[in-house]
């Protein structure tokens, strides 16, 4: 791809977005690296390529690689012309789950309500599979346990999403858990402690499952205030005016993320695929974002202008 491209210059279209993304993330997130000596071809694309055509195939809404590499030639072959095979980039994309969480990463931290001292922290089951012949032949067992999605009182098999925003919606953390080795609350606890969700300790916004004086107190140990709605058995909590609104946008957030970007639709069969599936689409979201704040766009989380 051409460098150069100027700020100023930047359209709302989905080609305008992929050449702004490449050329920061080869100038400053994912320099291109000599490939090792190794028996079999060398690979097409870098992972700033890779990572470029990832984000491109989960804002067109293809959910298979398959039907991806038939489409992406017409719809992104001017800006790659040099596309792998589908077998080829399947294995890529299984084995880019790094590249893609340091992009996402880079992202949420490069748009200004990064900077903003407010979270908002949530949870949501990521469902693997609808049938016992597939737990028994699932590679997902790593991951992938029972669980219950208690805003749908019903049970699930997959892994849970912890997700932790800032109110327009980039994803400043997150992470995948197995629902029976780590609930709700203990999940949240790891994740604030094994990855930076704001420069400074911020309040954060989340539902009542997050009670207890043990989360609320390792949480204020880190620094955080734990902002939720009082439960009906807490009588001696003080009346507060819980911001209702904000917990509506982290389901907005999660709703953009399960279907507009196929999260619900992830297809994949191992550990190493969903991580990676994952972090395509939480990379897509922040990506998105990120060009509307270079643009100037009057809603940060609209999808519109790259969907077609």
């Amino acid at each position: 791809m051409a460098k150069g491209v100027e700020d100023r210059c930047v359209t709302t279209n989905l080609d305008a977005l992929l050449t702004a993304l490449y050329v920061h993330l080869d100038d400053h997130v994912l320099p291109s690296r000599e490939q090792p000596v190794k028996r079999g071809p060398n690979r097409l694309l870098t992972d700033a390529e890779l990572v470029c055509v990832a984000v491109a195939q989960v804002l067109l809404r293809h959910d298979s690689e398959r039907h991806w590499m038939r489409a992406a030639p017409h719809r992104i072959g001017h800006l790659f012309p040099r596309l792998p095979g589908q077998s080829e980039y399947n294995r890529h994309l299984r084995a880019l789950g790094p590249a893609l969480l340091t992009a996402a990463m880079w992202l949420a931290r490069a748009v200004p309500t990064w900077w903003e001292r407010l979270r908002l922290m949530d949870g949501t089951p990521v469902r693997c599979g609808a049938s016992r012949t597939t737990v028994h032949r699932s590679g997902l067992g790593q991951i992938a346990g029972y669980g219950m999605d208690k805003s749908h009182h019903a049970f699930y098999w997959g892994a849970k999403l912890m997700l932790i925003t800032t109110a327009e919606g980039t994803v400043c953390a997150f992470s995948l858990a197995h629902p029976k080795e780590l609930d709700e609350r203990k999940q949240a606890l790891h994740l604030l402690h094994v990855q930076d969700c704001a420069p400074v300790p911020v309040p954060i916004v989340c539902d009542k499952g997050f009670s207890g004086a043990g989360v609320e107190k390792a949480a204020a140990d880190l620094g955080h205030l734990l902002i939720r709605p009082t439960r009906q058995d807490e009588p001696e909590r003080a009346v507060e005016v819980f911001p209702s609104w904000l917990r509506q946008r982290i389901e907005a957030i999660i709703w953009t993320l399960k279907n507009q970007l196929g999260l619900e639709r992830h297809q994949a069969r191992t550990t190493e695929g969903l991580w990676a599936r994952v972090c395509q689409r939480i990379c897509a979201l922040n990506a998105a974002i990120w060009h509307n704040w270079l643009i100037d766009a009057p809603v940060k989380r609209s999808l519109i202008a790259y969907d077609h």
